[in-house]
């Protein structure tokens, strides 16, 4: 799928991401293997916190507008409900476990796996597309502005 230049930032991001979620939705009930998954869930998420903030903050902000349009508003809802999700998924399971060893279930890695791979599968198909659709290129410019320098490429022309 063609992806507007200042969105490819973003998209690249998801590569990793789709990757790991794919591989923890089917984690089998084995600590070490439980273990890994989650690792690499949480430490991908935590380096993600750039990513959520352009999407909350720059897309979500510039597709404010356009509320008034079902696709718009269901797009940004969807949006702000998987980012908390993800974000409760974590919590949850680090408060219920406070030890450094850490007993997260397979149930949890898959459920956060499945949440991740959704989200990042919305992202691609519903929510960059509706950007692509409502945002100017200027508004676009700020959100590739904002990326992150290790996912920007310079034949992207910017």
């Amino acid at each position: 799928m063609k992806r507007a230049n200042q969105l490819q930032p973003l998209s690249r991001q998801h590569h990793l991401g789709l990757n790991l979620s794919r591989h923890a939705k089917e984690c089998v009930d084995e600590p070490q293997e439980i273990i890994k998954h989650w690792h690499n869930l949480t430490s991908y998420i935590d380096d993600m916190q750039n990513h959520f903030h352009i999407e909350d903050h720059l897309l979500g902000a510039a597709l404010q507008p356009y509320q008034d349009q079902a696709e718009v508003a269901a797009a940004l809802d969807t949006l702000d409900e998987q980012h908390k999700s993800l974000h409760k998924i974590i919590t949850e399971a680090e408060i219920s476990e406070p030890s450094e060893n850490k007993s997260v279930t397979a149930i949890q890695v898959r459920e956060l796996g499945t949440l991740l791979y959704d989200h990042i599968r919305f992202e691609e198909r519903e929510l960059f597309p509706i950007a692509e659709k409502y945002l100017t290129e200027g508004e676009l410019d700020a959100v590739y502005e904002a990326s992150s320098e290790h996912v920007k490429r310079p034949d992207e022309g910017r």
